[in-house]
């Protein structure tokens, strides 16, 4: 089977929270999965894709693994991001216009250095392979573990199954065995029944003949 053609990974940015937030994705769907996101952030403006040499440079180097640093700041992009020192600061100014400026400052500081880093990047075939490569490796991984708790959850069922049938067997074992002994009992009474109705027809008749011949006796 031929092995599939490696995508291209793009880098993507977006704002949530009090974090500025980036990932390196085939796709901008991909980017919003890595998000975890629950709507379409790119149609909303509030998501774009990134030339950033800085920002693409740190998350090819860990493809597929969000990124974040602060919101409004312009430091270099880490798994572990601090919360902002100006919390008060970042929540009373619009989202809109912080996350404008910081994008603005951090485009006029790398401009000089954006044209030569671009033109290594776009020579560097290789690291973009590898790149590429170790995206898809971290999704087989998601898909490999996604696979085995599913797994391991029809086991549980197929388990669950199996215990449930064996207490529906006994149960009905056990109803079965119980109808039989009533049964059993019910037949033991009645032939009791008959055996005491006859034994009481049998005494009246004797009572009735000693009592007359009690009475012949005394007259």
């Amino acid at each position: 089977m031929p092995a599939k053609p490696k995508r291209k990974l793009k880098t993507y940015r977006t704002s949530l929270g009090f974090f500025d937030q980036a990932v390196a994705a085939p796709s901008m769907k991909a980017a919003l999965e890595a998000w975890g996101a629950s709507s379409n952030l790119f149609h909303q403006g509030a998501a774009t894709e990134t030339d950033d040499p800085d920002i693409v440079a740190a998350t090819l180097d860990k493809p597929g693994v969000v990124l974040r640093r602060p919101v409004g700041s312009n430091g270099p992009f880490t798994e572990s991001a601090e919360l902002p020192t100006d919390l008060g600061e970042v929540e009373s100014k619009p989202r809109g216009k912080v996350k404008s400026k910081s994008r603005s400052k951090t485009r006029a500081k790398t401009r000089p250095a954006k044209a030569a880093k671009k033109a290594s990047r776009k020579t560097d075939e290789q690291a973009a392979r590898k790149a590429a490569a170790a995206f898809e490796k971290e999704e087989r991984r998601r898909e490999a573990a996604r696979a085995k708790e599913e797994a391991a959850r029809a086991r549980e069922r197929a388990r669950r199954d199996k215990a449930v049938a064996a207490a529906e067997a006994a149960l009905d074992r056990a109803r079965r065995e119980h109808d039989t002994r009533a049964e059993e009992i019910e037949a033991a009474r009645a032939a009791l029944d008959a055996r005491a109705e006859a034994e009481q027809d049998r005494w009246d008749k004797q009572r009735m003949k000693l009592q007359e011949a009690l009475r012949r006796a005394r007259a």
